[in-house]
């Protein structure tokens, strides 16, 4: 049997007490032991402080992005070994296995490139320099600069990789040491990565510690030049959120929680049209990659009444050609959700769409003696403006389709009644009616993917996260931000106003 060990303070280290256990999602056989009871967490603080903040300030920028671009090599170099553990511990076809970890890879090479050009300092100019007093002596300038702290990265199950290194890209860039704590189904594949990054020794000590567990009193440890990042459940988020310590610190936080993300076709889309092909696609993708356990997963598709009995028909004949089953048989596409507990709460939250509409496929009932598989599920709504379906994400293979009118005003009614998402969907060929949508949808939406016919075979999937551009929502999506090149360093990084004579200011501190 596999014991998990945490790193902590250049340690590993085995917990203490009744350990949780880690399963295989197809077959239900135990894999994994892990527990960080009695093991000093606050000790993992202080060595990020003393020893990992000097260490990574003393190389600057375009060092750390040389560590950056190392990191990537070395997971891509394992990436073989990393897709069979993706397989067997977290019940993922060989091309979610790859989505994962390719996400990890391809992220921090962006970053490492990007931090290339930035020079040896820890500090960034924030635009440009301007004058404040009756002449151009007095100057102001606006400076990132990197803080002296440590980022608590606490991971969700479904993306063990890529939530590793996509947060490591900017925390690791801006001169900020992490310590991550996995998600407990998925720990497994979580841990050897981050051991394969250790143990490479490309980062210096005290940069990247591991809890294989749970985070025990970890954030009552944290202060004001801390950060903590939670990507998981809105229930979870708002509990650690409110962690005395955090308040009383002012210590940053970044949730990324529940997302009911929309798909919405426009009343414009034909059978005819190029960009409806894709919508079929990109939803059925949507609703099956990682067995639909992705955070920018389709969850609320919204159509226009005059197309229902064309788009729904359509859906559920591509949804039943997506073959469930063990995902080590390269001929299925679609695995088990990643542990017992996310089964049942799937169901559940299935059998609660199901009372607010009408099951087109699919449904709550068990499709296997063994293993945790739950069958791709479409809804459709009989009232569109039911407060389940806006209410509760089911973080599964499910979706539900909301019958609309078309007009714009209803069209953005029904996204925004999700509280604040991730990510909406539009695809339309109409300028105009897009232009008011997006407006309409952008209050509530921290990403908004448009598809046309200009675009359709060009464009990146919306379910995929790229580096330049922000990840994150308002709302019940979390409100925090990550990614968006740069701008995903400023977490972790103090803004600063100077004022005083330009000589010097805008010398040392101003744009070069």
């Amino acid at each position: 049997m596999i014991v998990l060990e945490s790193y902590i303070a250049g340690s590993w280290l085995s917990g203490s007490g009744s350990p949780r256990s880690l399963f295989n999602p197809s077959t239900e056989v135990e894999m994994a032991r892990c527990s960080s009871k009695g093991i000093d967490l606050a000790s993992a603080i202080q060595h990020a402080r003393e020893v990992g903040v000097p260490a990574l300030h003393e190389v600057g920028f375009a060092g750390r992005a040389e560590m950056l671009n190392g990191i990537s090599t070395v997971l891509h170099s394992a990436r073989e070994q990393l897709i069979e553990l993706s397989i067997s511990n977290g019940g993922n076809t060989r091309g979610d296995a790859k989505f994962d970890i390719d996400g990890a890879t391809q992220t921090l090479a962006a970053y490492s490139k990007l931090g290339a050009e930035l020079g040896q300092g820890n500090n960034l100019p924030d635009g440009e320099g301007e004058q404040l007093g009756r002449t151009a002596r007095f100057w102001g300038q606006h400076h990132w600069v990197t803080r002296p702290g440590v980022a608590v990265h606490i991971n969700a199950f479904n993306f063990p990789v890529w939530a590793i290194g996509e947060k490591m890209s900017q925390a690791i860039l801006a001169g900020v040491p992490m310590i991550v704590k996995p998600g407990t189904p998925t720990a497994l594949l979580a841990c050897c990565a981050a051991r394969l990054i250790i143990e490479s020794e490309i980062l210096p000590s005290g940069s990247l510690q591991l809890i294989a567990g749970s985070a025990g009193d970890l954030l009552s440890h944290l202060g004001p030049m801390d950060a903590m990042s939670f990507t998981g459940s809105s229930v979870t988020g708002a509990q650690l959120k409110n962690t005395v310590n955090l308040i009383r610190g002012n210590v940053r936080v970044s949730l990324e929680t529940d997302s009911v993300n929309p798909a919405m076709l426009a009343p414009d889309i034909t059978e005819e049209d190029d960009i409806y092909q894709h919508f079929l696609k990109n939803v059925v993708t949507d609703m099956t990659q990682k067995a639909g356990q992705k955070c920018t997963a389709v969850r609320r598709i919204l159509v226009p009444r005059d197309m229902i009995d064309t788009v729904v028909p359509a859906l559920v004949e591509r949804l039943g050609a997506v073959k469930v089953g063990d995902p080590s048989d390269e001929s299925v596409r679609m695995g088990p959700v990643a542990s017992a507990e996310q089964l049942r709460d799937v169901r559940a939250g299935i059998q609660t769409l199901a009372g607010v509409g009408d099951v087109a496929c699919g449904g709550p009932e068990p499709i296997a003696d063994k293993g945790y598989f739950v069958a791709p599920t479409l809804v459709v709504a009989t009232d569109s403006r039911a407060d389940a379906i806006h209410r509760d994400e089911v973080f599964g293979p499910a979706a539900t389709v909301l019958p609309y009118s078309g007009d714009v005003e209803e069209a953005c009614e029904l996204s925004n009644l999700g509280g604040g998402c991730l990510v909406g969907t539009v695809y339309s060929n109409d300028v105009r009616w897009t232009e008011q949508v997006v407006l309409g949808m952008s209050p509530w939406h921290g990403r908004i993917w448009v598809g046309s016919d200009k675009t359709a075979g060009q464009a990146f999937p919306p379910g995929g996260v790229m580096p330049q551009m922000i990840h994150g929502g308002p709302g019940r999506a979390g409100g925090g931000e990550e990614l968006g090149g740069l701008r995903g360093l400023e977490f972790y990084m103090q803004r600063t106003a100077l004022q005083g004579y330009q000589g010097m200011i805008a010398k040392s501190f101003g744009p070069q």
